[in-house]
């Protein structure tokens, strides 16, 4: 089995190492050939690793980081002022081949231009973009959705460049041979939508290497009419916050309903394995880990306020990207279009 060695940013999210460290153990007990390397600042992790009698394990390194990137700081302030935060530590072990992935919790803006600045983008990939999972209707895999945040505005070549990342990587990681691939837009007739998503579907429609089938609306997200979702970062991450607030109002929802009167707690306790399944079904932290697609090496988003096994998620999610070698499974196809391009 390969060894696989990944960093994590244990300082990072609004938990910090109460929910990293936890869950660093967890996934050395579930994955032997796993080595994780803890980023932050010593002292701390290092009383956390005590308390679970984990702090001479010996597939856990702590690397000591003396400053933390606020939640809130501007990427900026992050990127130049702060080279010893333990998200910088984390993604410079990635650059220097001491680990094969980083996992970070942390402010996705400085995150992401930190992961930018120090790994760079992929030859023909103008920039980075997020890609997150979410369940599919009438089918055991997921659909695929970027960019979820890392570009507000996105040119057609930049969509262009998400549909070929998008479908490379679930092309890889679901064994789908031609992943469908769809724009999201505000309607499925080609007069609609913005000139960007216009132009980008022309350039999709010209791709034989793409399998493009048109345009989807926000409601058909769920109904496994595509693998891939392409979108900018603005519509992207609206969708993706919205979807998360649902899953927590239908929880929510149900919670209230079954408490109701003695009728009603009598009914969910006979109803508890269909429950059951609902909450994972709608879970937000069984679909926790967003890649940064695009980059030279291979950077993964925890939610920030995730859970224990929503971390552990986000850390099985870096584990399938070093076994696929997403980076550079995207890096040839890039390379392939671009030869393609350069011959017609």
């Amino acid at each position: 089995m390969k060894e696989i060695t990944i960093a994590l940013d244990a300082m990072g999210g609004d938990r910090g190492a109460d929910i990293v460290v936890p869950a660093a153990i967890e996934m050395l007990k579930k994955y032997p050939n796993l080595n994780l390397i803890l980023v932050g600042q010593q002292s701390v992790i290092n009383k956390k690793l005590q308390r679970r009698r984990a702090k001479s394990h010996d597939r856990i390194t702590v690397v000591h980081a003396e400053e933390i990137v606020g939640m809130d700081e501007p990427p900026a302030t992050a990127l130049r002022f702060k080279k010893d935060s333990s998200m910088r530590v984390a993604i410079n072990l990635v650059k220097e081949n001491i680990a094969q992935a980083c996992v970070s919790a942390g402010n996705t803006g400085a995150l992401l231009a930190t992961a930018r600045f120090v790994l760079k983008t992929l030859p023909g990939i103008d920039r980075p973009a997020i890609i997150g999972m979410l369940p599919a209707r009438n089918k055991e895999g997921y659909v695929r959705m970027l960019d979820l945040g890392a570009n507000i505005k996105a040119t057609e070549e930049h969509l262009f460049q998400f549909a070929v990342m998008g479908s490379v990587l679930t092309k890889a990681i679901e064994g789908i041979k031609s992943p469908r691939v769809a724009l999201l837009n505000i309607g499925e007739e080609e007069i609609k939508g913005h000139e960007e998503i216009k132009a980008a579907a022309v350039m999709l429609h010209a791709n034989s290497e793409i399998n493009y089938i048109g345009y989807v609306e926000g409601n058909d997200i769920f109904s496994d009419m595509a693998d891939v979702i392409v979108c900018d970062g603005f519509a992207g991450n609206v969708a993706l916050k919205s979807i998360e607030g649902l899953a927590n109002f239908i929880r929510s929802v149900i919670y209230k309903a079954v408490k109701k009167n003695i009728w009603t707690k009598l009914l969910a306790l006979i109803a508890a394995p269909v429950f059951k399944i609902v909450r994972v079904d709608i879970n937000p932290a069984n679909y926790n880990g967003a890649s940064f697609v695009g980059l030279r090496g291979s950077v993964i988003k925890s939610h920030g306020g995730t859970t224990v096994s929503g971390f552990m998620r986000a850390i099985e999610r870096a584990m399938l990207e070093i076994e696929y070698n997403v980076p550079k499974l995207i890096s040839d196809e890039v390379a392939k279009l671009l030869k393609q391009s350069e011959d017609a």
